[in-house]
């Protein structure tokens, strides 16, 4: 297992590492204790492809902050919203909006819980620990699986688990896929924006501790064409009335809402999303909306025993892996409970240029 504090001899500083889609370390003279103390900074838009060059400065403003699991001590990590020098959100900064929403309707009292599902690939982007040659022993042993064989890359698991961790994320579980070298963790249940907050962090803590090991790490919904397991975002959903008696009420007419907004749903669920939605592997239909009891083959499944209960929670099953939580979690928000004035959530998602939220590894067999 790589290790975390490689730098643990070096004199303690105050840093903090700024997260966007990407990472940038800022030294300060002591240790912040709240958000209000951090500084807001800036970067070179131009670079990373969120401003043009003749007005490259895009401002980092500081959200969340946490305990930093590799610098240790009393380094953190910030994660930051993109702004632009008018005053206003960076295209690319779908928290605002989304932040707005889960404000707006805090009396529902949202939780949010998804299931982030990944790949991980060896230098040459094949997945670790497949033959050079050809492919491995069909799906079946994999899922939840133990033993070498059957699992591969558990070290990158186990120490990204303790990452999140030591971060304070609130990650809740993690298990091998049904696709091998395909794992899931699983974030919250998060309240509003935080799940958005941890989610993101998580990705980035992932990518870093993979880097540790040699590993790449892809998002891509259909990674392996064929007789193999996509990866999904499945995101669990729950409000104050759902959680209370005579919730599946609440529930139903949530699945009611959520058809009328299908296609719309389906735009911003994650790019490449039609390869891994055929109605195979665990899948629903891409185009069209179903939902049922304990139906892993349905748009939204509602848990057996939240069904027997009358209460509880949805799982909605059709974002993709590389989905971006802010866009899930703000869309679903805007479709239960309307549109907030000055926000639309599928308005701004579409204007934005399209751009890869995932790392691009070119997939081939050898």
């Amino acid at each position: 297992m790589a290790s975390f504090d490689p730098y643990s001899g070096l004199p303690k500083k105050h840093g903090s590492d700024y997260q966007t889609d990407h990472t940038t370390f800022q030294t300060l003279k002591k240790k912040p204790t709240s958000i209000k103390e951090l500084p807001e900074w800036n970067f070179d838009g131009s670079s990373t492809g969120q401003a043009p060059g003749d007005n490259s400065d895009v401002y980092l403003r500081p959200v969340a902050m946490y305990p930093d699991p590799f610098r240790l001590g009393d380094n953190l990590l910030v994660l930051a919203e993109c702004w632009m020098s008018d005053g206003k959100p960076n295209s690319y900064n779908f928290r605002h909006d989304a932040a707005v929403l889960m404000e707006k309707n805090a009396s529902h009292e949202f939780w949010f819980g998804l299931e982030q599902e990944y790949t991980l690939l060896d230098a040459q982007g094949w997945p670790y620990g497949w033959p050079k040659n050809g492919f491995p022993a069909p799906q079946g042993p994999y899922y939840c699986g133990n033993g070498t064989g059957k699992v591969f890359c558990r070290d990158i698991v186990e120490a990204h688990y303790k990452a999140c961790l030591y971060a304070e994320l609130n990650i809740s579980g993690t298990n091998a896929e049904v696709m091998p070298a395909q794992w899931e963790y699983q974030i919250g249940p998060c309240t509003g924006i935080e799940l958005g907050d941890h989610m993101w962090m998580s990705r980035f803590l992932l990518h870093r501790v993979a880097e540790e090991f040699g590993a790449k790490v892809t998002f891509a919904p259909k990674p392996i064409p064929g007789d193999w397991n996509g990866a999904g975002l499945h995101s669990n959903v729950s409000t104050k009335e759902m959680r209370e008696d005579g919730g599946m009420k609440h529930m139903e007419k949530a699945m009611e809402a959520l058809a009328k907004r299908h296609k719309e749903h389906m735009t911003v669920y994650g790019e490449g999303n039609e390869a891994r939605m055929t109605g195979a592997h665990e899948t629903a239909s891409y185009d069209k909306f179903s939902w049922g009891i304990a139906n892993r083959g349905a748009s939204v499944r509602i848990n057996r025993q939240c069904a027997d209960e009358g209460k509880g929670y949805f799982e909605d099953r059709r974002p993709a892996s590389n989905a971006d939580p802010y866009q899930i979690t703000g869309m679903i928000v805007e479709t239960l409970c309307g549109k907030v004035e000055g926000i639309e959530m599928y308005k701004t998602i579409t204007q934005a240029e399209p751009v890869e939220l995932d790392m691009v590894v070119p997939i081939s067999k050898p």
